[in-house]
């Protein structure tokens, strides 16, 4: 699944291998997971438990597995297995394939948090990313972004806010 995540995200857009093996070793709040169909591997998620609300790291299909409805499934049984808010990152939807992930978040629920959001690096000398909020749930961009922000900023990427 390694081969998964570095084929389906920017290398600026995930940490170093070993440090997602550590933190799957050691983070009791950071999931790491394997989506399966029949015992064969489609997809990744990884997702952070904040307590009040979760937070998508990654989430990828397999590009032979991609619309057979695996990413809806899961997201839906995500969505309806825990019990609080769910936040995700997403690229601004100036290319194509950032506006079909957006559209595809909203078919699910999410909604798009306008308001200007900055990834941090993972990596030193990697500069930080023009993204946006979406959120599932009962959660609110308005009285809820800096809290959501300062919970990735801090737990995810280690960067006070």
């Amino acid at each position: 699944m390694e081969k998964l995540m570095t084929q389906s995200f920017p290398s600026e857009e995930y940490r170093e291998l070993e440090e997602l093996r550590k933190y799957t070793d050691t983070k009791t709040h950071f999931y790491n997971n394997i989506i399966f169909h029949n015992n064969t591997p489609v997809g990744l998620i990884t997702y952070w438990d904040f307590g009040h609300f979760y937070y998508i790291e990654h989430f990828a299909i397999d590009p032979a597995q991609r619309n057979g409805g695996y990413g809806k499934s899961v997201l839906n049984h995500l969505c309806q297995l825990l019990k609080h808010p769910i936040v995700l990152e997403v690229e601004i939807p100036e290319e194509e394939m950032a506006k079909r992930r957006i559209n595809f978040y909203q078919r699910q629920g999410f909604s798009l948090w306008e308001k200007p959001y900055q990834q941090p690096p993972y990596k030193a000398g990697d500069n930080y990313l023009p993204m946006l909020i979406m959120a599932y749930g009962d959660i609110e961009c308005g009285k809820d972004f800096d809290l959501v922000k300062e919970h990735i900023y801090c737990e995810v990427y280690n960067v006070k806010s």
